[in-house]
C-alpha cells in the first residue's frame, strides 16, 4: 500500500530530531509543574483517590503527535501514479520465407526440421512486438500465408498451420520464388528498415523465377535478407516415398544445401548467411537476428501525483482540539 507514496520536502523530517528533546525536558520539568502545600496533619480532610492526575501526561501525548503529524504535512506526503506511452521510431516490416518442402520432416532436428523451426521462429516473433511481420512458404511454388501485421495472434496461428501437406513428396524447393514472393510483399513498405529472413534446407531446382533475379529486385527496393541454411553435416533420416499404408518412408540421405547460393543472396542484400546444424544452433541464429535488426523505441512516462499532506493537517488539528478540550474540562484543576 505505501509502495508508490514519497515526499516531495523529505528535508522537514530533521524537525524530528526535536521531539526527544522535548519529551526529555517534559521528563525534566514534570516534579516542578505541580504545586506543593506543607500541611502538619491531614487528619481533617477526607481522602478521595482520583486517577486524573496519572492520566494528565496524555496532553503532552497529544501535543506531540499533533506536531509529527504536521511535520509529515510539511513533507508533503504524495502519491504517484506512473503511465507510459512507447512510440516507435523505426518500426522494422519483416517477412519470415519458410521451406516446407517434404524434407524438412527429416529428423536430424527434433522431432523435426519443421516443427523445430516452427517453435523457435515464434518465440522470435513474440520478442518483436513492436515490428510488422509477415510469412510466405515455399515447396515447388510459393505464396503468402500471411501479409506483414502486427497482430502478433494472426501470425503466431498462422505460423502453428503451417505443416506439410501429407501425400505430396514432389515438387522440389523453389528458393527463387519464396524469395521473389517475400520481396513483393515488402516492396511497397515504408518502414525505414525491410528484412527476409530466408530459411531452406536444399537447393532451388523448382520455379521460374531465378534466385539471382529476386536478390537484384530485394536490392532494388532496399530489402536486406538473411539466409538460413537447415541441416545437419553429413547423413539426415530423410523422407523419400509413401508406404503402401500411406505412411512415410524415410531413409538416412546425404544432406544438400546450397550454401554458396545463400551466401550469395545475403551478401547481395547486405545480410548475412547463417547454418542451422540443430535446433540449439537454430535458436542461436534467430537471436542473432534479433540483435542485428533492433527497433528504436521512444518512452514516454507520465506521472500523476496526488497530494495527501491534508489528512495529516487534519488529523494534528483533531489532536490540538482533544487537548485544549481536556486542558479545559477534566484537566482544568491540575493546571
Amino acid at each position: 500500500m505505501l509502495d508508490n507514496y514519497s515526499f516531495a520536502h523529505p528535508e522537514f523530517f530533521w524537525l524530528l530530531v526535536f521531539i526527544p528533546l522535548a519529551i526529555a525536558w517534559y521528563i525534566w520539568k514534570k516534579p516542578k509543574q505541580l504545586a506543593t502545600v506543607k500541611m502538619s496533619s491531614l487528619q481533617g480532610f477526607k481522602a478521595t483517590p482520583s486517577i486524573l492526575p496519572k492520566l494528565k501526561p496524555i496532553l503532552f501525548v497529544l501535543r506531540m503527535l499533533a506536531i509529527m503529524a504536521l511535520i509529515t504535512a510539511l513533507a508533503r506526503p504524495q502519491t504517484k501514479e506512473v503511465s507510459t506511452r512507447i512510440k516507435t521510431n523505426k518500426g522494422i516490416d519483416i517477412v519470415m520465407a519458410i521451406d516446407v518442402s517434404a524434407s524438412m520432416l527429416s529428423k536430424d532436428l527434433r522431432p523435426n526440421r519443421l516443427t523445430a523451426l516452427k517453435k523457435v521462429a515464434a518465440e522470435f516473433i513474440e520478442g518483436r512486438p513492436s515490428d510488422r511481420i509477415g510469412l510466405v512458404v515455399y515447396a515447388g511454388e510459393s505464396f503468402t500465408k500471411t501479409p506483414i501485421t502486427t497482430d502478433k495472434s494472426i501470425i503466431q496461428n498462422a505460423l502453428k498451420d503451417i505443416k506439410y501437406k501429407h501425400g505430396e513428396l514432389i515438387g522440389g524447393t523453389a528458393i527463387g520464388m519464396g524469395l521473389a514472393t517475400a520481396v513483393n510483399r515488402l516492396k511497397d513498405s515504408k518502414a525505414k528498415s525491410k528484412v527476409i529472413i530466408l530459411l531452406t534446407d536444399g537447393v532451388n531446382n523448382a520455379g521460374f523465377i531465378e534466385p539471382q533475379i529476386a536478390s537484384e529486385l530485394a536490392v532494388e527496393y532496399g530489402i536486406k535478407t538473411y539466409t538460413i541454411g537447415i541441416g545437419t553435416n553429413g547423413m539426415a533420416s530423410t523422407p523419400v516415398a509413401l508406404n503402401p499404408d500411406g505412411t512415410i518412408l524415410f531413409r538416412n540421405m546425404q544432406v544438400e544445401i546450397d550454401e554458396k547460393l545463400l551466401q550469395q543472396i545475403a551478401k547481395t542484400t547486405g545480410g548475412k548467411y547463417f547454418r542451422a546444424t540443430n535446433t540449439k544452433k537454430l535458436a542461436e541464429i534467430y537471436d542473432e537476428i534479433n540483435k542485428l535488426e533492433k527497433t528504436e523505441i521512444e518512452e514516454f512516462r507520465y506521472t500523476n501525483y496526488e497530494e495527501k499532506f491534508r489528512i495529516f493537517v487534519f488529523f494534528a488539528g483533531i489532536l490540538l482540539l482533544i487537548e485544549i478540550l481536556l486542558r479545559k474540562t477534566l484537566f482544568r484543576s491540575f493546571i
